[in-house]
Protein backbone atom coordinates (compact mmCIF):
# COMPACT_ATOMS: atom_id res chain seq x y z
CA UNK A 1 0.00 0.00 0.00
CA UNK A 2 2.83 2.01 0.93
CA UNK A 3 4.51 1.56 -2.89
CA UNK A 4 1.26 1.86 -4.42
CA UNK A 5 1.00 5.16 -2.38
CA UNK A 6 4.02 6.46 -3.46
CA UNK A 7 3.50 5.60 -6.78
CA UNK A 8 0.38 7.46 -6.96
CA UNK A 9 2.31 10.61 -5.62
CA UNK A 10 4.72 9.90 -8.56
CA UNK A 11 1.66 9.88 -11.13
CA UNK A 12 0.53 12.94 -9.97
CA UNK A 13 3.68 15.07 -9.31
CA UNK A 14 4.72 13.47 -12.97
CA UNK A 15 1.42 14.86 -14.33
CA UNK A 16 2.04 17.94 -12.63
CA UNK A 17 5.62 18.07 -14.22
CA UNK A 18 4.30 17.73 -17.62
CA UNK A 19 1.48 20.41 -16.90
CA UNK A 20 4.31 22.46 -15.78
CA UNK A 21 6.64 21.47 -18.88
CA UNK A 22 3.81 22.80 -20.73
CA UNK A 23 3.04 25.94 -18.73
CA UNK A 24 6.91 26.43 -19.43
CA UNK A 25 7.02 25.60 -23.34
CA UNK A 26 3.96 27.96 -23.72
CA UNK A 27 5.45 30.60 -21.34
CA UNK A 28 8.74 29.87 -23.73
CA UNK A 29 6.51 30.34 -26.71
CA UNK A 30 5.06 33.27 -25.36
CA UNK A 31 8.72 34.58 -24.31
CA UNK A 32 9.77 34.09 -27.83
CA UNK A 33 6.65 36.04 -28.66
CA UNK A 34 7.31 38.66 -26.31
CA UNK A 35 11.16 38.67 -27.71
CA UNK A 36 10.01 39.35 -31.59
CA UNK A 37 7.89 42.11 -30.32
CA UNK A 38 10.32 43.91 -28.39
CA UNK A 39 12.77 43.62 -31.47
CA UNK A 40 10.35 45.16 -33.46
CA UNK A 41 9.71 47.32 -31.49
CA UNK A 42 13.72 48.03 -30.94
CA UNK A 43 13.34 48.64 -35.06
CA UNK A 44 10.42 50.81 -34.77
CA UNK A 45 12.20 52.94 -31.91
CA UNK A 46 15.33 53.19 -33.80
CA UNK A 47 13.58 54.08 -36.93
CA UNK A 48 11.93 56.17 -35.23
CA UNK A 49 14.84 57.89 -33.75
CA UNK A 50 16.55 58.48 -37.14
CA UNK A 51 13.62 60.05 -38.20
CA UNK A 52 13.17 61.93 -34.96
CA UNK A 53 17.17 62.87 -35.85
CA UNK A 54 15.59 64.19 -39.27
CA UNK A 55 13.06 65.85 -38.35
CA UNK A 56 15.24 67.62 -35.59
CA UNK A 57 17.76 68.59 -38.68
CA UNK A 58 15.11 69.51 -41.15
CA UNK A 59 13.59 71.90 -37.86
CA UNK A 60 16.91 73.18 -37.65
CA UNK A 61 17.18 74.15 -41.31
CA UNK A 62 13.60 75.69 -40.28
CA UNK A 63 14.49 77.78 -37.68
CA UNK A 64 17.61 78.85 -40.10
CA UNK A 65 15.34 79.89 -43.08
CA UNK A 66 13.28 81.62 -40.80
CA UNK A 67 16.03 83.36 -39.23
CA UNK A 68 17.45 84.28 -42.43
CA UNK A 69 13.83 85.57 -43.53
CA UNK A 70 13.52 87.50 -40.63
CA UNK A 71 16.74 89.19 -41.45
CA UNK A 72 15.25 89.66 -45.09
CA UNK A 73 12.05 90.86 -43.84
CA UNK A 74 13.78 93.45 -41.80
CA UNK A 75 16.11 94.81 -44.34
CA UNK A 76 12.68 95.38 -46.39
CA UNK A 77 11.36 96.94 -43.68
CA UNK A 78 14.43 98.90 -43.31
CA UNK A 79 14.64 99.85 -47.38
CA UNK A 80 10.75 100.22 -47.19
CA UNK A 81 11.12 103.17 -44.80
CA UNK A 82 14.28 104.36 -46.92
CA UNK A 83 11.67 104.67 -50.02
CA UNK A 84 8.69 106.10 -47.81
CA UNK A 85 11.75 108.99 -46.57
CA UNK A 86 12.72 109.11 -50.60
CA UNK A 87 8.94 109.47 -51.66
CA UNK A 88 8.29 112.32 -48.59
CA UNK A 89 11.34 114.06 -49.86
CA UNK A 90 10.55 113.64 -53.53
CA UNK A 91 7.22 114.88 -53.09
CA UNK A 92 8.42 117.94 -51.10
CA UNK A 93 10.84 118.97 -53.84
CA UNK A 94 8.03 118.57 -56.18
CA UNK A 95 6.06 120.75 -54.06
CA UNK A 96 8.83 123.09 -54.06
CA UNK A 97 9.31 122.68 -57.48
CA UNK A 98 5.29 123.42 -58.49
CA UNK A 99 5.90 126.71 -56.21
CA UNK A 100 9.00 127.88 -58.12
CA UNK A 101 6.17 126.95 -61.16
CA UNK A 102 3.67 128.95 -59.86
CA UNK A 103 6.06 132.07 -58.87
CA UNK A 104 8.08 131.98 -62.40
CA UNK A 105 4.01 132.00 -64.02
CA UNK A 106 3.35 134.83 -62.24
CA UNK A 107 6.27 136.85 -62.20
CA UNK A 108 5.81 135.57 -66.80
CA UNK A 109 2.50 137.24 -66.24
CA UNK A 110 3.98 140.75 -65.28
CA UNK A 111 6.00 140.68 -67.49
CA UNK A 112 3.59 139.95 -70.23
CA UNK A 113 1.51 143.18 -68.61
CA UNK A 114 4.70 145.06 -68.79
CA UNK A 115 5.48 144.24 -72.27
CA UNK A 116 1.96 145.24 -73.10
CA UNK A 117 2.03 148.57 -71.50
CA UNK A 118 5.70 149.40 -72.56
CA UNK A 119 4.10 148.18 -76.14
CA UNK A 120 1.40 151.01 -75.72
CA UNK A 121 3.47 153.47 -74.83
CA UNK A 122 5.64 152.77 -77.64
CA UNK A 123 2.66 153.00 -80.05
CA UNK A 124 1.71 156.33 -77.85
CA UNK A 125 5.52 157.73 -78.58
CA UNK A 126 5.03 156.77 -82.18
CA UNK A 127 1.67 158.61 -82.02
CA UNK A 128 3.60 161.46 -80.94
CA UNK A 129 6.71 161.39 -82.37
CA UNK A 130 4.25 161.80 -85.91
CA UNK A 131 2.75 164.49 -83.87
CA UNK A 132 6.23 165.84 -83.26
CA UNK A 133 7.09 165.58 -86.78
CA UNK A 134 4.34 167.60 -88.25
CA UNK A 135 5.11 170.24 -85.48
CA UNK A 136 8.73 170.07 -87.12
CA UNK A 137 7.30 170.68 -90.71
CA UNK A 138 5.30 173.32 -89.05
CA UNK A 139 8.48 174.64 -87.27
CA UNK A 140 10.20 174.95 -89.93
CA UNK A 141 8.09 176.90 -91.88
CA UNK A 142 8.27 179.24 -89.73
CA UNK A 143 11.64 178.93 -88.71
CA UNK A 144 12.62 182.35 -90.42
CA UNK A 145 10.35 184.06 -88.14
CA UNK A 146 10.53 182.28 -84.93
CA UNK A 147 14.36 181.23 -84.35
CA UNK A 148 14.34 181.66 -80.75
CA UNK A 149 10.82 178.96 -80.92
CA UNK A 150 12.72 176.92 -82.79
CA UNK A 151 15.54 176.24 -80.95
CA UNK A 152 13.45 175.71 -77.93
CA UNK A 153 11.86 173.14 -80.12
CA UNK A 154 15.46 171.48 -81.25
CA UNK A 155 16.36 170.54 -77.46
CA UNK A 156 12.49 169.29 -77.18
CA UNK A 157 13.00 167.17 -79.71
CA UNK A 158 16.75 165.86 -78.58
CA UNK A 159 15.44 164.92 -75.35
CA UNK A 160 12.20 163.56 -76.27
CA UNK A 161 14.36 161.21 -78.71
CA UNK A 162 16.50 160.49 -75.73
CA UNK A 163 13.93 159.18 -74.08
CA UNK A 164 12.08 157.33 -76.87
CA UNK A 165 15.82 155.36 -77.43
CA UNK A 166 15.93 155.17 -73.80
CA UNK A 167 12.06 153.18 -73.98
CA UNK A 168 13.39 151.50 -76.61
CA UNK A 169 16.46 149.95 -74.68
CA UNK A 170 14.19 149.39 -71.01
CA UNK A 171 11.85 147.12 -74.28
CA UNK A 172 14.97 145.48 -75.17
CA UNK A 173 16.04 144.19 -72.10
CA UNK A 174 12.31 143.50 -71.16
CA UNK A 175 12.43 141.39 -74.20
CA UNK A 176 15.41 139.67 -73.65
CA UNK A 177 14.19 138.69 -69.68
CA UNK A 178 11.26 137.44 -71.05
CA UNK A 179 12.65 135.18 -73.64
CA UNK A 180 15.28 134.07 -70.55
CA UNK A 181 11.72 133.70 -68.37
CA UNK A 182 10.27 131.87 -70.99
CA UNK A 183 13.45 129.40 -71.08
CA UNK A 184 13.22 129.17 -67.48
CA UNK A 185 9.76 128.35 -67.30
CA UNK A 186 10.32 125.61 -70.54
CA UNK A 187 13.40 123.73 -68.08
CA UNK A 188 11.51 124.21 -64.91
CA UNK A 189 8.40 122.06 -67.30
CA UNK A 190 11.18 119.73 -68.43
CA UNK A 191 12.10 118.95 -64.87
CA UNK A 192 8.48 118.66 -63.63
CA UNK A 193 8.03 116.08 -66.31
CA UNK A 194 10.69 114.31 -64.95
CA UNK A 195 9.86 114.50 -61.74
CA UNK A 196 6.57 113.31 -62.32
CA UNK A 197 7.78 110.29 -63.75
CA UNK A 198 10.65 109.23 -60.94
CA UNK A 199 8.06 110.22 -58.41
CA UNK A 200 5.14 107.40 -60.18
CA UNK A 201 8.50 105.04 -60.98
CA UNK A 202 9.10 104.93 -56.61
CA UNK A 203 5.54 104.48 -56.48
CA UNK A 204 5.34 101.84 -58.27
CA UNK A 205 8.28 100.43 -56.86
CA UNK A 206 7.02 100.80 -53.29
CA UNK A 207 4.09 98.81 -54.27
CA UNK A 208 6.32 95.84 -55.48
CA UNK A 209 8.21 95.89 -52.27
CA UNK A 210 4.47 96.10 -50.26
CA UNK A 211 3.51 92.98 -52.19
CA UNK A 212 6.72 91.33 -51.97
CA UNK A 213 6.73 91.73 -48.26
CA UNK A 214 3.02 90.63 -47.68
CA UNK A 215 4.18 87.17 -49.86
CA UNK A 216 7.18 86.81 -47.41
CA UNK A 217 4.73 87.91 -44.29
CA UNK A 218 2.90 85.01 -45.73
CA UNK A 219 5.56 82.84 -46.29
CA UNK A 220 6.75 82.99 -42.47
CA UNK A 221 3.28 82.48 -40.93
CA UNK A 222 2.59 79.24 -43.36
CA UNK A 223 6.58 78.12 -41.95
CA UNK A 224 5.72 78.76 -37.91
CA UNK A 225 2.29 76.81 -38.83
CA UNK A 226 4.40 73.89 -39.99
CA UNK A 227 6.80 74.47 -37.51
CA UNK A 228 4.03 73.89 -34.99
CA UNK A 229 2.63 71.00 -36.49
CA UNK A 230 5.90 69.34 -36.86
CA UNK A 231 6.84 70.20 -33.36
CA UNK A 232 3.32 68.51 -32.12
CA UNK A 233 4.14 65.77 -34.38
CA UNK A 234 7.96 65.14 -32.68
CA UNK A 235 5.98 65.46 -28.70
CA UNK A 236 3.53 62.66 -30.04
CA UNK A 237 6.35 59.93 -31.25
CA UNK A 238 8.27 60.67 -27.94
CA UNK A 239 5.35 60.17 -25.93
CA UNK A 240 5.04 56.91 -27.62
CA UNK A 241 8.11 56.07 -27.30
CA UNK A 242 8.17 56.50 -23.54
CA UNK A 243 4.92 54.14 -23.80
CA UNK A 244 7.09 51.87 -25.23
CA UNK A 245 10.40 51.95 -23.08
CA UNK A 246 7.55 51.65 -19.67
CA UNK A 247 6.15 48.70 -21.93
CA UNK A 248 9.45 46.99 -22.29
CA UNK A 249 10.56 47.23 -18.92
CA UNK A 250 6.75 45.70 -18.02
CA UNK A 251 7.62 42.72 -20.33
CA UNK A 252 11.49 42.61 -18.49
CA UNK A 253 9.94 42.24 -14.80
CA UNK A 254 7.78 39.63 -16.20
CA UNK A 255 10.58 37.89 -17.60
CA UNK A 256 12.65 38.02 -14.62
CA UNK A 257 9.54 36.76 -12.63
CA UNK A 258 9.01 33.40 -14.87
CA UNK A 259 13.02 32.99 -14.86
CA UNK A 260 12.56 33.27 -11.36
CA UNK A 261 9.57 30.39 -11.56
CA UNK A 262 11.00 28.88 -14.00
CA UNK A 263 14.25 27.85 -11.71
CA UNK A 264 12.02 27.54 -8.67
CA UNK A 265 10.41 24.90 -10.74
CA UNK A 266 13.93 23.81 -12.13
CA UNK A 267 15.09 23.26 -8.26
CA UNK A 268 11.79 20.89 -7.74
Amino acid sequence: STIQKQRQELQLLIAELKDRDKELNDMVAVHQQELLAWEDDRQKRLTLAERCSLLNNELNKRNDIIKSLTKRLKFLESRQNDSRATFEYTQQKFKELSQKVTDATVHCQALEEKNRSLHCSVLELSAKTGQLQAREQELLTMLKLKDEVILETTDYIIEFTSKFRKLESALHAAKTEEFSLNEEKQDLKLRLKELTLETNKLKDDLCERIKENNKQQEEIIHLRQENGCLRNELALIVEKSNRKDQLLQFARSKQVRTDTELSSLRQV
